[in-house]
Parts: structure tokens; C-alpha cells; sequence
């Protein structure tokens, strides 16, 4: 988009579509006088106003909650509607709009643009603002492509994706390229910095004293109505089951909402430890589904890998990508064409473990500080303290609970384990910002509207573990495997109501998820409700230790990042060595992370 200059020619799309592997017969352009808007069809609409001339662009599925702005979507699509909703509310667009959606609106006359993604951040928009121009797209990559950005690699983004197996946002791969925050817009005007804002923040509300049988109640009430927000009769629809809470729920409400057991599809390892399948199973002989199943090789992942690294347009370490792939994948070759998933419900209603044991350490504040002071030094400093076990535990638990939170949420980081200089290479250590990533965690962590630690840790995990990489995880997976994902439990109405419940209804004295779990009796297997959580975890580092040609990968990858003078190469082979000496699956993790990130700069540099 050009702010001062008429715009005729398509001449930068290419070299931006050509980013992912897209070409102009893929998408529908719209002009106008100042720039230009391309998108896929059915997936992006867009609309022109010549009476007003103003633009829009609208991908996703959002949901209008204006009567007459519903029927117009339906007649017109999503973009005719959002042209009108903006004539009549203006900025307030963003307040009758749910669902999942990334919007651009533009006023030619005006010169101006705002871009907006969704509340939990399904969707995502990039940017660079540059000059007299704005250049945007859903991929970072794409931004960085186009003539006028010519965007080079982003050191700091590299370290930051070493800290958190991610960019965080906004931050990009690329210099110059930035990406919204969920429930973020941002307003572009000529000669004029860009404005970021958000238009939305979850309320906590909860009101003491309200009847948890009403509230159980109407938790299912609400799960059900997302279930069957995102089910098209048209569509056949399936779901992912782990066999944990979060997926058996929506695997169960799938079934329940079709009125035919669902098709559900599952990953397992041959690995102990790490197959969870027989989770799964209890669910779906429970609810009866149409089970699927596919157990995740070695071999796999030397397909996955590259894949993976292509697939992205930045770096991303999570190795759970690589079931999640093949997963989806699956669920295409079974005639599938959209897939229920269930993320967000621990970020919401209080499931990650991190939270029962972050309240453990704040315990230790309530001690008062003059006691505290007088205490520490004794503790840290008591003689022969390592030796004995009842001191070295009370050491390490003052250690930690002396780190404010969100902080103390790191201090397990790999990279908290060496000196930065023993990691990094001098050149690349001095041009990066060490503390961003933290800075990054503790925006998020007080920006949020509850002063209550568990829903604070909730909040900053909507931000960073949710929408910078789970569902950046499997979207993107599932786009490369040919099926649509879809999140009930991201559902609006959904997500304001863990608002009006209290933080012990979250978290209380190390139950998780109490209300949601407490709900959910009766209609899920006893199994999953009191099962522990496990995750999508990968025996990559298990595997590596005997399977050749996966260990040839690695380390060719491993050798060629130790060139790049970004790693020391002495660290890389400290890491190999580690992995060698018992610590396999441990060690595996940052392996990945660093194979990943070698076969992404091969792939984008």
C-alpha cells in the first residue's frame, strides 16, 4: 500500500506469493489508486466501496454478531460486511466482531490502513512499514520479499528463537518486519508512526458466592455451542484426540452435536514414555468415535524434518510439530477435510502445572521482607548446606522464589544452563539484546487485568505458549497436510467466561482446571479426568541415539550452524556429548531446536 503514489502494477506480488509457493493464478486481486490487497479464495474475501473508497480484506471464519451484518456476510462475504459494519460503527468494527479473522481496512481517500487479528490470535498479520508504503501479509517471509523491505535476517529474532523455540511477537525472522499481537490492531497514516493498540482484554469479573452447579452447567452449555460453531455438516469433519482432557471434550461434543460418533484421529510413539495411545483409546471406546491411528517413526521425521523447516516462515523448534503433521496428514488421506482441535483450554481454565507450582513460591512472599532478609544469608550461607538434603532444598526453594515472577518461569531455560559466552559466538552475542525475551514475558505477564498470579501466568501463556506457538504449531502443520484446523475451545463466548470464574475455581492448592474438570464428571472417562498431563512430547533424542540416518541429518545440520557464527561450535559438540552420556530425550530438545534452525536458514537465506 503507497500512501503518496498512484500504484498500477503487480509487479512486487510475485516475489511475495513466490515466498510460499504461491503465484498470481492463486489468489484474487483487488486494486485501487494507492495500492493493491491479493488473498485466496475462499479463504480471503475482498470488497470495494467506490462511493466511499474504502477497501477490505478478510480471512477466516469471524462471526458477526450484528443480525443484519450476518446476513450480508452470508449473501456478500465476510469482506462486503466488514465494509459496511466500518461505515456504521468506525473503529468499533472490532467489537462486533468474533471468531477467527485477520482484517485490513483501507480508506484511499483518507490514505489510511488498519490491520486486526483476532482475540486469541488464530489468525496472524506481518508487516513493515516502510517509508510511504505499507507492505503486509499473513507470512513474515512474504513481507520480507517484496522489493521495497528487501528485509534481512534478524539476528536478534535468532536468539530470541534459540530462548523460546519461537519469534516471539512482534518480533519477526526479519529486520524491519513486525507481526500483531493477538487482539491487537494497528492504524497506518502517511507521515505518521503506526498506532498498536488492543482492541479487547479478557475481563475478570467473577462474582463470589455464584452457584457452581449453575456454572458447571454452563460450561458444557458453551463448550457444546462452540463444538457446533465450528461443525459444517457440509464438511467432513473429524478431530484430533491426544487423550487428554482438552481433546476427549471436544471429541465427545463432536459426537454429540453431528449425532454420529466422530472421526477422531490419534498419534502414538513406540517409544516409553511417550505413547499416550492407550489415553486416547479409553476415549474413544467411551464416546465410541470412529478411532484412527498412526504411530510416528523414526524414518518419519526425516521427512518431517526439512518439511517442517520449509514450512514456516520463521524458525520454529517445537518438535511436536512433526505427530502433528502427520496427524493431520492422516486425517486427509481419510477423506477429512476439517479437524477439531482442542488448544486453549489449559491457557484459560488453568491447565499447565506451572501454575500450581509457580503459587508454591509465592508462598515465600508472604513471609515479611525484615524476616526474609534475616533469613536468607543464614539459609544460602549454612555450613556444609549442599550435604544435607532437608538444607539444599530449602536452598534451591529460597533461590527460586526470590525471582519475581514472570522471571522465575525461566529459570529452567536451556540457556540459563551455560554462560552465554560459552553458547555464543562473540560477534553475534554482542548485537543481540539478551533480555528480550524476558522484556517480552513481562509485558505480557502485567498487562494483564487481574492482579491474581495464576491468571497473570495465564495470561502471559495465551500470549507466548497459545498463539506464538501452539497454534502457530498447528495451523501451519495442517495447512501443509491439506486440512482446515479448527479451536472450539477458543471460542469467545468460551473464553469470556473463564473470566467470571475465580482463580480458585482455575487452580486450588494443586488441583488443576477445578471447574472445568469438575463439569466435565460424567461425560468424560473417569481415566481422563484424573490422568496426568503429559503433552505431545517426541522421542527425537531417544531415536537419535541409534537410528543412522537420522543421526546423519542432525549432524550435518549441527556441523553446518557451527559455520554460521551464530553457536559455538565447541557448545555444539559439548551438546552432542551430553546427549551421549545418558541424557538423550533431555538433551534431544535443543538438538532439534538447533537442526531446525539450520535447515530454516538453508531454506530462507
Amino acid at each position: 500500500m503507497n500512501f503518496n503514489e498512484r500504484v498500477a502494477a503487480h509487479d512486487p506480488l510475485p516475489a511475495m506469493l513466490a515466498a510460499e509457493g504461491l503465484g498470481l493464478t492463486d489468489v484474487q486481486v483487488q486494486a485501487s489508486e494507492i495500492g493493491m490487497v491479493a488473498g485466496t479464495y475462499p479463504a480471503c474475501t475482498t470488497a470495494t466501496d467506490l462511493a466511499t473508497g474504502c477497501m477490505a480484506a478478510v480471512l477466516g471464519r469471524p462471526r458477526w454478531l450484528d443480525a443484519e451484518l450476518r446476513e450480508r456476510a452470508e449473501t456478500g462475504g465476510h469482506a462486503s460486511a466488514a465494509l459496511a459494519a466500518w461505515r456504521k460503527a468506525g473503529d468499533g468494527i472490532l467489537n462486533i466482531l468474533h471468531g477467527n479473522f485477520a482484517i485490513v481496512l483501507i480508506d484511499t481517500r483518507k490514505r489510511c490502513v488498519t490491520l486486526a487479528i483476532d482475540r486469541t490470535g488464530i489468525e496472524r498479520l506481518c508487516f513493515a512499514d516502510v517509508g510511504d508504503a505499507l507492505v503486509f501479509s499473513t507470512s513474515a517471509r512474504a513481507v520480507a520479499r517484496h522489493p521495497l523491505t528487501a528485509a534481512t535476517m534478524n539476528r536478534q529474532a535468532l536468539y530470541e528463537y534459540l530462548y523460546c523455540h519461537m519469534v516471539p511477537s512482534p518480533d519477526t525472522a526479519f529486520t524491519g518486519v513486525e507481526k500483531l499481537l493477538p487482539a491487537e490492531c494497528a492504524s497506518f497514516t502517511a507521515h505518521a508512526p503506526a498506532k498498536r493498540s488492543f482492541y479487547w482484554q479478557l475481563a475478570y469479573d467473577a462474582v463470589g458466592g455464584a452457584d457452581d452447579a449453575a456454572l458447571r452447567q454452563r460450561f458444557l452449555d458453551l463448550t457444546e455451542q462452540a463444538v457446533a460453531r465450528q461443525y459444517d455438516i457440509g464438511q467432513p469433519t473429524g478431530a484430533f484426540l491426544s487423550g487428554g482432557t482438552d481433546s476427549s471434550t471436544v471429541s465427545g461434543m463432536l459426537g454429540k452435536v453431528a449425532g454420529v460418533p466422530a472421526k477422531t484421529f490419534s498419534i502414538g510413539f513406540e517409544a516409553e514414555g511417550f505413547d499416550e495411545l492407550e489415553y486416547a483409546r479409553i476415549t474413544a471406546r467411551h464416546f465410541g468415535t470412529e478411532a484412527n491411528e498412526y504411530y510416528v517413526t523414526a524414518d518419519d521425521l526425516i521427512e518431517a524434518m526439512p518439511l517442517i523447516a520449509a514450512a514456516y516462515d520463521e524458525p520454529f523448534g517445537n518438535a511436536s510439530a512433526a505427530p502433528t503433521y502427520f496427524c493431520a496428514k492422516m486425517a486427509r488421506e481419510r477423506g477429512i477435510d476439517v479437524v477439531l482441535a482442542g488448544d486453549g483450554g489449559d491457557e484459560f481454565f488453568g491447565g499447565n502445572e506451572r501454575y500450581a507450582k509457580q503459587g508454591v513460591f509465592e508462598h515465600y512472599h508472604r513471609v515479611p521482607l525484615p524476616l526474609r532478609r534475616l533469613l536468607e544469608p543464614m539459609l544460602i550461607n549454612f555450613p556444609l548446606g549442599q550435604s544435607i538434603l532437608p538444607i539444599r532444598k530449602a536452598q534451591s526453594y529460597v533461590r527460586q522464589a526470590r525471582i519475581p515472577l514472570p522471571d522465575r518461569m525461566e529459570t529452567y531455560n536451556f540457556l540459563h544452563r551455560s554462560p552465554l559466552q560459552d553458547i555464543f559466538e562473540p560477534e553475534f552475542l554482542a548485537s543481540v539484546d539478551t533480555d528480550r525475551p524476558l522484556q517480552l514475558a513481562r509485558e505480557a505477564y502485567f498487562r494483564c487485568a487481574s492482579p491474581e498470579m495464576v491468571e497473570r501466568m495465564m495470561h502471559l501463556d495465551h500470549k507466548i505458549t497459545l498463539a506464538d506457538n501452539d497454534l502457530r504449531k498447528v495451523t501451519r502443520m495442517c495447512e501443509a497436510a491439506g486440512v482446515e484446523v479448527r479451536f472450539p475451545l477458543l471460542d469467545d463466548d468460551l473464553v469470556e467466561f473463564s473470566g467470571h470464574l475465580t482463580p480458585r475455581q482455575k487452580v486450588d492448592k494443586g488441583r488443576l482446571r477445578v471447574l472445568f474438570k469438575d463439569a466435565l464428571r460424567g461425560f468424560l472417562p473417569d481415566a481422563t479426568i484424573t490422568k496426568s498431563k503429559h503433552g505431545f512430547g517426541l522421542p527425537f533424542g531417544i531415536w537419535l541415539e541409534d537410528h543412522a540416518p537420522l543421526k546423519a541429518l542432525t549432524d550435518d545440520a549441527i556441523d553446518s550452524l557451527g559455520r554460521r557464527g551464530i553457536v559455538r561450535p565447541d557448545y555444539l559438540a559439548l551438546l552432542r556429548r551430553e546427549h551421549a552420556s545418558g541424557h538423550a530425550s533431555y538433551y534431544g530438545v535443543m538438538i532439534w531446536v538447533l537442526v531446525e534452525l539450520e535447515l530454516w536458514l538453508r531454506a530462507n537465506t
